[in-house]
């Protein structure tokens, strides 16, 4: 009871900041509206965190909290004397996918050999539907080049381990989901370029081997070191595992703060525009990766869970391409906007199937 107080506290905490957030933006203090900004958001996720209903929205919270700070004071995310802080985004996608790597083994690809057609339809739904709807909003958005193409590269990036979470939150298929995230995020090294030099290629230029090399360095390599460690230690490395959705959230953070510091005058020119074709990318991904499955006769589950790995991208991997591109201030965008929208679509959609076991919708 009194950890629910505490709770129900930060809330109402959480409320009156809020209100002196839009109390100083009234009084034109807008500079100094951003700390209540921040703190709101932080006692939100504190909120959040007391009820179950709520609990999967806590660290959407803390990336708004992250993202507000980035974007009132960003001189304290963009550089630390003369170093760039953009040149810790490849590492933290490599010890991300390394981590995947040590969750990983052999028989997690059983499914391939199992059922064939599912994750046949999951990978082509995946990277067939999103770099098409990608190329769309891009075409018709009006946006400078680089930032249009951030738009493609998001939809062409395989998904990550959040499409995973929320498959087990939405009691979707979860080693079905686990599978098509590994084949899709292995297969991207030679298929996200390729995708990128036909979608993108008329936005800015695409040197496919270039952006190859680039993408095996951030996911074949680590995830191929992680493979071989959880194969030689195994039990060893547990506590590593136990930890590892905690270093995930906080790589994917760090990498969402430094892009909209490093993209902030664009982001504050385009912010709203950009959310809105982001979220339209986002939502038509669920809702085409659905019934494009349907439509190939798989089961409401199955189907789910393909909506869920068709709708959620790999962000942190779309904001390493761009980074590896000297693009992050504008390709990078996109992705950094997609991530936070898209884990508040997923816990609302996985809330949603939650309470309607697709057992109650087959025929």
């Amino acid at each position: 009871m009194r950890n629910k107080n505490i709770h129900k506290l930060a809330l109402g905490i959480s409320v009156i900041l809020l209100l002196i957030f839009f109390g100083c933006i009234l009084s034109d203090n807008i500079q100094q509206s951003g700390i209540f900004l921040v703190a709101f958001f932080i006692f939100l996720a504190i909120g959040f965190k007391g009820y179950d209903l709520l609990n999967g929205f806590v660290f959407t919270a803390v990336i708004f909290a992250g993202v507000t700070l980035a974007l009132f004071y960003p001189k304290y995310f963009v550089s630390l004397g003369d170093v760039q802080l953009t040149i810790l985004i490849i590492p933290l996608i490599q010890l991300i996918m390394f981590g995947m790597g040590t969750s990983m083994s052999i028989r997690d690809f059983g499914a391939v050999i199992k059922s064939p057609k599912g994750v046949f339809v999951g990978v082509s739904a995946q990277l067939g539907i999103m770099p098409i709807m990608g190329f769309l909003l891009a075409k018709f958005s009006g946006f400078p080049p680089e930032i249009a193409a951030g738009i493609v590269l998001i939809g062409s990036s395989p998904s990550g381990v959040a499409s995973n979470v929320m498959a087990y939150l939405a009691k979707a298929n979860l080693a079905f989901s686990i599978t098509i995230t590994s084949i899709a995020t292995l297969i991207a090294p030679f298929v996200t370029p390729l995708l990128m030099k036909v979608f993108a290629g008329e936005f800015v230029e695409i040197d496919v081997y270039a952006m190859m090399w680039s993408i095996v360095k951030m996911i074949i390599l680590p995830i191929g070191a992680g493979l071989l460690v959880n194969q030689l230690l195994k039990e060893k490395i547990d506590g590593f595992r136990r930890i590892l959705p905690l270093i995930s959230m906080f790589g994917i953070g760090a990498i969402i703060v430094i892009i909209t510091a490093a993209g902030r005058d664009n982001l504050l020119e385009i912010g709203v525009l950009l959310m809105v074709l982001v979220l339209i990318h986002n939502l038509f991904g669920y809702f085409l990766g659905y019934w494009y499955a349907r439509l190939l006769r798989l089961n409401h589950q199955d189907s789910r869970t393909i909506a869920l790995e068709v709708g959620m991208q790999n962000g942190g991997l779309a904001s390493g391409i761009a980074n590896s591109l000297g693009k992050i201030a504008t390709m990078g965008l996109a992705p950094a906007v997609f991530g936070p929208l898209m884990n508040i679509t997923g816990s609302i959609l996985a809330s949603y199937w939650h309470k309607k076991p697709a057992d109650l919708e087959e025929e």
